[in-house]
């Protein structure tokens, strides 16, 4: 039964709102009236639904990161203990709190109730899941283990939101001294450094070589300042429209992975996320050629992403996956090594999934020796900035003082 968004205005002139179900908009408004409620607007569910999945500049995701994987593992509990998928949906959309939340479900649940399998209803909603999390769901509707692969969707979803986040943990606090660190450069530069020093050049003295060089620095920053900021940003969105280009995205991705530390973690990075979506994909029954396909499309590298198209070509002419993989100098070897044992020992997603977990593992270890590395560096190259411009204005007094005496 189709599902309908309301607005009514009860016996008090109180606005309600909400989602019901009928046959049609007409049995939806003749349900409001028996309710002594005054129908303003009935829509489906539906368009709500399509409109909220749909790209654009103001569209919007309905579930964050946390709430698909809180989410995907609710319906995994209800499926596993035997609860119909429309229960399970019928539910969720009654606890659910955030209005859209509610429709999106309730869209979910009409689109099953109509016989349409679970992953072909997901796909209304694209934004929220996207093909990977839609194969995975079909392959277990397939399989008639929907339960379980849903509570193993769930299991990827926060490993790599665990990554993720220790990444972005690592490198919040370099990014926010070097933030600060150039603030407060500028800030002496722009104000402290001319009202101090310059003080002394209308003396008949000459100034110390540092406190000159500094307030020629002082007066470029002052002067020229606004210009450097705009050819940077200029240059910055510049590189943004370029790397929209396949070609240059390409290349230029290729090159950071020849960094000598942040290649390796872009590298280390992407053959995790690689593996183990492939691991679930082929775990869950998809076809490895499918699921390499859609393991390709998750890389945000494109030049491992080329890579990793090549291995399917490869692999689809016949190929064993591990030496399409071990062809490929940007994926770790690791990868390569574990993918060859799944295929010796017929353990597959299971030899991909530890291969994932490790190269996971590397990536955290990495990242977090990188940030310890960074983290006391950019302290002494503010200590050091800091402490010239301070010497740059201490020098004139110093000087004073020994002309006065």
């Amino acid at each position: 039964m189709p599902a309908y968004r309301f607005e009514a205005l009860d016996v008090d002139g109180k606005a309600r709102t909400g989602v019901l179900d009928a046959d049609n908009a007409k049995a939806a408004r003749s349900q409001l009236r028996a309710r002594t409620w005054v129908p303003l607007a009935v829509e489906p569910v539906a368009a709500a639904a399509n409109d909220a999945g749909a790209p654009g500049l103001l569209s919007r995701r309905v579930f964050s990161s946390t709430g698909l994987t809180v989410w995907t593992r609710q319906v995994a509990g209800l499926v596993s203990a035997g609860l119909p998928l429309e229960r399970a949906l019928t539910l969720l959309a009654e606890e659910a709190e955030v209005p859209r939340q509610r429709e999106l479900l309730t869209h979910l649940r009409s689109e099953v109730n109509a016989g349409s399998p679970f992953g072909r209803a997901l796909a209304t909603a694209p934004r929220d899941f996207d093909d990977i999390y839609r194969a995975v769901v079909s392959a277990g509707e397939q399989s008639g283990a929907l339960g379980a692969v849903l509570e193993r969707l769930a299991d990827d979803l926060e490993q790599r939101q665990a990554l993720k986040a220790k990444l972005i943990g690592a490198m919040l606090y370099p990014a926010i001294v070097s933030v600060i660190a150039l603030l407060v450069v500028v800030v002496l530069l722009t104000y402290v450094v001319p009202q101090i020093a310059g003080v002394f050049v209308d003396g008949k003295r000459a100034l110390p070589a540092l406190t000159s060089m500094m307030l020629a620095v002082s007066a470029f920053v002052r002067q020229w300042g606004w210009a450097v900021a705009v050819v940077l940003a200029v240059a910055v969105v510049a590189w943004i429209v370029a790397r929209r280009s396949p070609p240059f995205r390409e290349r230029s991705d290729a090159q950071l992975l020849r960094l000598p530390l942040f290649g390796r973690l872009a590298r280390g990075y992407n053959a995790a996320r690689f593996g183990g979506t492939l691991a679930l994909l082929a775990a869950s029954g998809v076809p490895i050629i499918k699921a390499l396909q859609a393991a390709a499309e998750t890389l945000s590298n494109r030049a491992m992403r080329a890579d990793a198209l090549d291995a399917l070509a490869q692999v689809r002419e016949g190929a064993p996956l591990a030496s399409a993989l071990a062809a490929k100098k940007r994926f770790p070897g690791l990868l390569a090594m574990f993918a060859r044992l799944g295929e010796q020992t017929g353990q597959l997603p299971a030899m991909l999934a530890r291969a994932s977990s490790q190269l996971n593992a590397e990536v955290q270890r990495r990242s977090l020796a990188l940030a310890t590395i960074l983290e006391p560096l950019l302290v002494v190259a503010m200590g050091g900035v800091v402490l010239v411009i301070m010497l740059s204005v201490m020098l004139p007094l110093m000087q004073l003082t020994s002309w006065v005496r």
